[in-house]
């Protein structure tokens, strides 16, 4: 058969991928979302301790930071979730029943917080150390200069990367299919995935796809926006911030007009 014939005709068959869409729509995408977001969540909770660990004087903090990174880092996603969706398995029987979704959302939190945690902690460190020096000499603390100004500069200089990481996230989603779930805990993938074995027909796979991009697609603009912003500034014509009208109202800027 002619090869782009026999592509159109796996991958193009509108009629499979009208059947499967009502069931990506109410079932998938719901999953995903719910899948990617806990994750990046815990994972963003988890990554923030590991980069205060990481750059903590204690080695007993930063060591075990550095392991834990270099450990959930190198291991494939795969490895990782079977090892603990797999592993935990019967703890989690006795605690939640046989629901897999907490112990791969627990799997997604731990491999992205070995990479948002590296993520903040380059955030952090990027923070001049005049910074940390005025903050000390107004009167703070090390640990309330760390969160009051330091670490609030150090996140906001690293929001197109953790966004990234979101995306990531959502891709990585799929992989929870090797856990084993019912029907009405099945992502975008495991739907394409049976609707593929079912029809002898790959179209519901390339829906699936066509899902994540909607979801991916946007995010990435999101971050170049976000990218953009920081690097420069406030567009012309925007008006300006609060602290901008409260810097004019100064009681000093007032006297020096009446003079």
């Amino acid at each position: 058969m002619d090869p782009l014939r026999t592509l159109w005709e796996t991958f193009f068959d509108w009629d499979s991928m009208r059947e499967a869409l009502p069931e990506m729509l109410t079932v998938g995408l719901p999953n995903t979302l719910i899948l990617a977001v806990s994750a990046a969540l815990l994972g963003s909770v988890l990554g923030m301790l590991l980069a205060v660990a990481g750059i903590s004087r204690s080695r007993w903090l930063r060591w075990p930071a550095r392991v834990y990174t270099d450990v959930f880092r190198g291991l494939p996603a795969a490895a990782t979730i079977l090892l603990i969706g797999v592993g935990l398995a019967p703890l989690g029987m006795r605690v939640w029943g046989p629901d897999p979704y907490p112990l791969g959302i627990l799997a997604l939190s731990l491999i992205a917080a070995a990479y948002i945690g590296e993520i903040f902690r380059s955030g952090i460190q990027s923070v001049e150390a005049a910074q940390m020096e005025g903050a000390r000499a107004l009167g703070f603390s090390w640990g309330e200069a760390m969160r009051v100004v330091i670490i609030p500069q150090g996140v906001r200089r690293v929001l197109p990367a953790w966004v990234n990481q979101l995306i990531a996230l959502i891709k990585d989603s799929s992989l929870v299919y090797f856990l084993g779930l019912v029907a009405s805990q099945r992502e975008l993938f495991r739907i394409g995935q049976d609707y593929a074995a079912t029809t002898g027909n790959e179209s519901a796979l390339l829906l699936a796809g066509l899902f994540y991009l909607a979801l991916t697609v946007p995010l990435t603009h999101v971050v170049n926006a976000i990218d953009r912003r920081l690097r420069h500034g406030r567009p012309a014509g925007e008006p300006a911030d609060e602290i901008e009208d409260a810097d004019l109202a100064l009681p000093g800027a007032a006297g020096g007009n009446q003079r």
